[in-house]
């Protein structure tokens, strides 16, 4: 419908109710009809079907025709305007507010029984206040909308973010699982290659000994054969070479060898085959205690396709989720604990600032904290390079000799208590007492190396494995 141009009625009348539009809804035949008057007509029917044409309509909802809807809204308004200046009950000007029934009466309502006791007011005084009051209804629902605005966009942010992130981590996993069919293909290649080695030896073994047993066979033939010829002659012939007839009769064949081993060692090449394969796999698998979870973290932080190693890097467009630690530049491990004891050992690199121990999971992820267990948090930490610091409640400096390379951070959550252990020499840095009521996660926050512009990285130290049979 045009939005210039005076507003004619009959243009705002349903085809349906005839009355001026509520919520119009447009068809794909192009008719116009009151939402609720199409809804009734359609169950009514039976059938999806234009009231006025009788066009069948497409499954989806129709759509609402909101510039129709806001100019039968204005005719709406202009029309009851008009309507309502004078009194229903006493056709007279309404120029009084009552405060007690919010509505507007003229003089003779004020002084009737009905209003006499009420609380009233010139139109012109009351309508400023209303609109001062609805003015600031007005502004809590603008800032409400801007809200749904704002978390509307992140929201679609967060949207493309997930895509993003699944086609990183699918990325990611590929070449993972690629390593290791690389490797799987290297060791069948390696084991073919020593099957494909014994049997050429062996062959060439077994090929060398027919060829002498061959010539065995051929030359006891021939004297088998000389021999038949020699005992078919007449007597005094067979007397005469009967010396060299024994002579021949007398050759050296030795009896055939027993050939041990020779057969494919199929024992050895297929005997505990996938065990082999796995205790091999040792080699190039890592196992660590903690991983870390990146959708805590600050978004200037970067991590390891593995997520066991963290630096400070440059700021990246992350969605602002829940889970993200915003305030501070530190990131949380994947896995919480609720229980139990359990231990990491970090690789503090050449950082000047850093912090790393366990913090609850209700801490404070999106306002300024300060890292003590009042908040939440049981952390040790280097400054400056030089300083080592217990982020007590005011914090406790460390006696340091050097700077520790490595760190284990030993948590036993029943009894409460969280160690601090320099790895190279197992002394014990720093130990926290207290109670824990909720989830506990570890927590990891890098620093810049000497220069101030390179990062170092916070790496989690993989354990040991070993493949022991019971």
């Amino acid at each position: 419908m045009a939005a210039e141009g005076p507003i004619i009625e009959e243009d705002l009348l349903c085809p349906q109710c005839t009355g001026i539009y509520c919520f119009p809804v447009l068809l794909k035949c192009g008719h116009n009809i009151c939402r609720v008057c199409l809804y009734k007509f359609w169950e009514w029917k039976g059938c999806r079907e234009c009231p006025v044409c009788g066009s069948l309509s497409v499954p989806e909802r129709p759509p609402i025709n909101l510039a129709l809807k806001i100019a039968a809204d204005k005719y709406q308004v202009q029309r009851n305007s008009k309507n309502q200046e004078a009194c229903a009950l006493h056709n007279e000007k309404l120029k009084v507010f009552c405060r007690n029934d919010e509505e507007p009466i003229c003089l003779i309502c004020q002084i009737s029984k009905q209003h006499k006791v009420h609380d009233c007011c010139p139109v012109e005084e009351a309508a400023q206040q209303k609109k001062t009051e609805i003015t600031t209804m007005l502004e809590t629902l603008k800032k409400k909308l801007r809200e749904l605005n704002k978390t509307k966009e992140q929201w679609e942010e967060t949207k493309t973010y997930i895509q993003i992130q699944a086609r990183q981590t699918a990325t990611a996993i590929k070449e993972e699982f690629e390593k290791l069919h690389q490797f799987l293909r290297e060791e069948e290649a390696a084991r073919l290659s020593a099957l494909k080695n014994e049997e050429k030896t062996k062959f060439q073994v077994m090929s060398q000994k027919l060829e002498n047993i061959k010539d065995q066979i051929e030359t006891l033939s021939a004297t088998v054969s000389f021999v038949q010829i020699s005992l078919g002659e007449k007597d005094l012939p067979f007397l005469q070479d009967y010396k060299q007839t024994k002579k021949r009769l007398k050759c050296n064949i030795r009896q055939p060898e027993c050939v041990r081993d020779i057969l494919i060692n199929s024992a050895k090449h297929l005997g505990l085959l996938k065990f082999g394969i796995w205790k091999k796999m040792v080699s190039i698998v890592q196992y660590v205690p903690v991983t870390l979870d990146p959708n805590t973290a600050q978004t200037n932080l970067q991590f390891s396709q593995d997520l066991t190693s963290v630096h400070f890097g440059k700021k990246q467009p992350l969605p602002d989720n829940p889970e993200r630690c915003t305030s501070r530049v530190s990131v949380l491990g994947a896995t919480g604990f609720t229980s139990g004891r359990h231990s990491w050992t970090v690789q503090m690199g050449r950082g000047k600032d850093w912090y790393i121990g366990v913090a609850r999971e209700s801490i404070k992820r999106k306002s300024t904290i300060f890292l003590n267990p009042t908040e939440g948090f049981w952390v040790v930490g280097l400054c400056n390079g030089d300083s080592m610091w217990a982020q007590t409640s005011p914090r406790t400096k460390l006696a340091m000799k050097q700077k520790p390379e490595k760190i284990t951070v030993e948590l036993d959550y029943d009894k409460g208590k969280v160690v601090f252990i320099n790895a190279a020499d197992m002394t014990t840095i720093h130990t926290f007492k207290d109670k824990f009521t909720e989830k506990i996660f570890p927590y990891f926050s890098p620093g810049f190396c000497d220069d101030g512009k390179n990062t170092s990285p916070l790496t989690i130290c993989p354990l040991t494995i070993n493949v022991d049979v019971k």
